[in-house]
Parts: structure tokens; sequence; C-alpha cells
């Protein structure tokens, strides 16, 4: 934490005085901290300004799932759903977060069945009755970072396929009500990889969830396989992912080596993930995308 005198203005801009505004808050991180915990920094915390900037920009994100929702369907080309991504962001004056980002070539990361996370769009690639796949839409506007990802499933999928999707998104929805403050991020993660193990599942260890909001990209690094009381401590001002990816079979996983970014299940047993931005409020969780 930050040295600040008693009568300085707060830190987190709100122009009152820091001994009536996050003084307690930050006596009470520091406790935590003096016992071992992981807390955040300052920096980690967002300003009710930069919170209401970071919605606005989810506003983006959910409209643009929304878009390719209303229109993904069978014979349709990853490189058209990219397409779409682009040009709904870009209309709402917002760009996407993943273009060029570290040289990721599209604007949209579209995982098909035993791709875990990372797939590059392709005119090559199309959707076939019994696909399941991700669509993982980022978003920056005015500087904002929002992010959020929905699995949808092509024709006729079988019931085997359908379960894994459904308890993947359970799967979220179960860590979700382990957010709350002064608990851990290790709250969170046990619910979600218990949800899976209990489902006959595996959760991806070696890929996690992130902070997010001034970068796309922030700490924490969010494990969904996890233990309570381990990992950071949440309090109000924090925002990450909840974005477990939930394999049939092993939780083993590798990388594309010819294009550096798909992931695929080590088995080729296919692989589910809904993904979540989430705000730590003080009475519990506001979610911003989904």
């Amino acid at each position: 934490m930050s040295k600040i005198g008693r009568n300085d203005p707060c830190w987190c801009g709100s122009g009152v005085k820091y001994k009536k505004c996050h003084l307690d808050f930050d006596r009470r991180i520091r406790e935590y901290g003096s016992m071992g915990a992981e807390v955040p920094s300052h920096a980690l915390l967002k300003t009710p300004e930069q919170i209401q900037g970071i919605r606005e920009s989810a506003k983006i994100n959910i409209a643009v799932l929304d878009y390719v929702a209303e229109n993904i369907r069978e014979g349709v080309t990853t490189e058209e759903i990219d397409r779409w991504v682009y040009e709904q962001t870009v209309r709402r004056n917002a760009v996407p977060a993943p273009l060029n980002y570290e040289g990721f070539p599209k604007s949209v990361c579209t995982s098909i069945n035993e791709v875990v996370c990372h797939g590059i769009p392709s005119d090559k690639v199309v959707l076939k009755s019994g696909d399941i796949v991700n669509v993982d839409v980022s978003t920056i506007y005015n500087g904002y970072f929002s992010d959020s990802s929905r699995m949808f499933c092509i024709g006729e999928v079988s019931e085997e396929k359908k379960r894994l999707v459904e308890v993947a998104r359970e799967c979220v929805y179960k860590g979700l009500e382990q957010v709350k403050p002064w608990g851990f991020l290790g709250d969170m993660g046990q619910a979600v990889h218990e949800h899976a193990l209990k489902n006959g599942y595996s959760v991806v260890q070696d890929i996690g969830g992130h902070g997010i909001g001034l970068e796309f990209h922030e700490e924490p690094w969010v494990s969904y396989v996890s233990e309570r009381g381990t990992e950071m401590l949440m309090v109000p001002g924090m925002v990450f992912t909840i974005e477990p990816m939930v394999n049939m079979g092993t939780d083993e996983i590798y990388q594309d080596e010819d294009d550096g970014w798909t992931i695929y299940t080590v088995d080729g047993k296919p692989s589910a993930q809904w993904e979540i931005q989430v705000l730590v409020t003080e009475t519990g969780y506001e979610i911003l995308s989904y």
C-alpha cells in the first residue's frame, strides 16, 4: 500500500480525505498481508470512474457477442465470425483487443471441439453440425478493456458434448458464488474445480483467468484448480475474469507449433469454456461482461 497522510486526498480519486475514505480499508488489507495472505496493490483496484469506463466497454463486448449469437450457424466460416466481430466493434467506435495483440492476427478467438483456446479464425474452417465452438470477444473502448466468451452448439450436437458445454457454464457460476470481499480467489477456484470433477471432467491447470480493465491482461493470474483460503485476497474494486477451460478427458494440453497460438487437448477430446468479467463490490460482485 502506498503511504498517504491521513489528511491527504484519498488515492481512489474521490477527493475525500484519506482518513474518511480508504484508511480503514487499507488497514484491513495490511492485516491480511501481515498474516501471509497475497493482497492486491492499489494499482489493481479500480476507481469509480475507471469502473464506469470498463462498464461502457463491456456493453460493447456484450453487444458484439449478442450479434454473433444471432448469426452463428452451420456453414459459417470462422473468418466470417472474425469479420462480424471487427465490424460490430469498430462501428461502435471501439477496437477488438486481440487484433495484433502480441502478434495475434485476428479480432477474435474461435475455438472448436478439441481446441481449448486461442483458435485463429480462417476461411478454411467451416462450422459443421455437431461442432461446439467458443467465441472469445475482447474490446477496448476509450482505453478500457472488457472480455467475455460464450459457447455455441452448431446443428445436431451429441448429448455428450451438450453436457460438457452446460457443466462448463455451471462451473463459472459455481465460482461466481464464491466471489465476495475479503474472501480468496482460491475459494472460487476450488468451487470450479470440484464441480468439474464431480461431473467427470478435468480443468486446465496451465492457463487461467486474469485481471483486466486498464490493460488486457493484468494481475492477478487466476487459477481454477486452486484451494480455498489461497491465492489473492478479493477486495472491492478488483476486476478479473472467470473462464475455466473444462475438458472431457485429460487436463493436459499442447500448443500448435506452426501458428504459436492454438491450444489443443492432448487426447483430442473436446473442451468447453465460458468467460465472464467480474467486479468485486462491497457486498459481493457485479458481472460486467458475459
